[in-house]
């Protein structure tokens, strides 16, 4: 199970704090612990890939950071930027891979 989140509460609880509350209680808190329907690894994966499929960049190191926490290889990650390549396109698996080779570094 993953440690409780707290980013929304620290990165934008004083500004938006609705929205912190629902980051960290209902999506971290709620969605991403029912590991009966989706392992936690399994969510990265998807997490992941919508993130670099919409570009959302900013949010992909959190994300590759976390992916690796739960269990997700060097191997699956290259394999998955390099599947989405052909999908989301060329430049966002440039740019995936540039932050996860920084990630994966000691493996």
């Amino acid at each position: 199970m993953m440690a409780k989140q707290t980013a929304g509460h620290d990165l934008l609880g004083d500004f938006a704090p609705q929205f912190a509350k629902l980051n960290d209680d209902v999506l971290f808190g709620e969605v991403w612990s029912k590991e009966s329907e989706l392992s936690a690894h399994d969510r990265s994966l998807i997490t992941i890939a919508s993130i670099i499929s919409a570009g959302n960049l900013e949010q992909l190191d959190a994300h590759l950071k976390i992916g690796k926490k739960n269990g997700i290889t060097k191997e699956e990650i290259v394999a998955e930027i390099t599947h989405l390549s052909f999908y989301a396109g060329w430049p966002k698996a440039w740019s995936a891979f540039n932050r996860a080779k920084e990630i994966w570094k000691e493996d």
